[in-house]
């Protein structure tokens, strides 16, 4: 008889979320804190459902061997690495439906600062990864994000004070603007918001031409 095993914890980091992990565990954890208040972004979090599935078959019924389901996203990845190395962070961000509710109270029962902003509609998406078929994944799109909400989370960024640092990573939902990362370091500039922005993943090359024509504070990509 076939058991099943379902995994309760998170599966172990690999590619890109690893090399950040590997990165902060060399990096001076007493710098860091030393600094006021440490955030976090995360446009577009997920419940990242990952599974593995023993001899997988196209076209037919697979059962799963193992299986979890964590809240996800590179912003709320890089606060559970600050999480692990003893440092305290608020994770903002923007989650719907029940599968945002679920999102919210796994980040909480991580002990991570929920700074999450709610949507009135639409759902957090989720992520299948299937651990068997190497680098097979099906990503959700995520909800709208609305002005008025994305407004709001611009104010909660007008309140960062000197010492503070600010982490502005992962996928850009399609209902903003592909530049949104770089207007918010600039509206946080021109506000005199001087901790610095780090900014991790493709929008790293456009922050750094950005940084050049002095529209914002050169970026630090991690």
């Amino acid at each position: 008889m076939r058991t099943r095993r379902t995994i309760t914890e998170k599966p172990a980091l690999t590619g890109e979320d690893k090399r950040l992990a590997n990165t902060w565990r060399s990096a001076s954890v007493a710098r860091m804190a030393q600094m006021k208040r440490i955030y976090t972004v995360t446009l577009n979090p997920s419940l990242d459902y990952t599974v593995s599935v023993e001899n997988f078959r196209l076209g037919c019924t697979n059962r799963t061997e193992t299986e979890c389901l964590t809240v996800g996203g590179k912003g709320i990845n890089v606060s559970t690495v600050l999480h692990n190395l003893g440092l305290e962070s608020t994770a903002l961000g923007f989650v719907a439906g029940f599968t945002g509710r679920e999102a919210a109270a796994q980040l909480t029962a991580r002990g991570i600062g929920n700074g999450l902003i709610f949507l009135d509609e639409g759902l957090t998406r989720i992520n299948v990864k299937l651990q068997s078929v190497e680098g097979t994944e099906i990503n959700g799109q995520g909800p709208d994000i609305s002005a008025e909400k994305s407004a709001l989370l611009e104010e909660r960024l007008s309140e960062l004070a000197a010492g503070d640092v600010l982490f502005l990573s992962g996928s850009i939902p399609a209902s903003l603007p592909e530049d949104t990362y770089l207007r918010m370091m600039g509206r946080l500039a021109a506000g005199g918001f001087d901790g610095g922005g780090c900014i991790w993943g493709r929008t790293c090359e456009s922050a750094a031409h950005a940084s050049v024509l002095g529209q914002t504070k050169p970026a630090r990509a991690w």
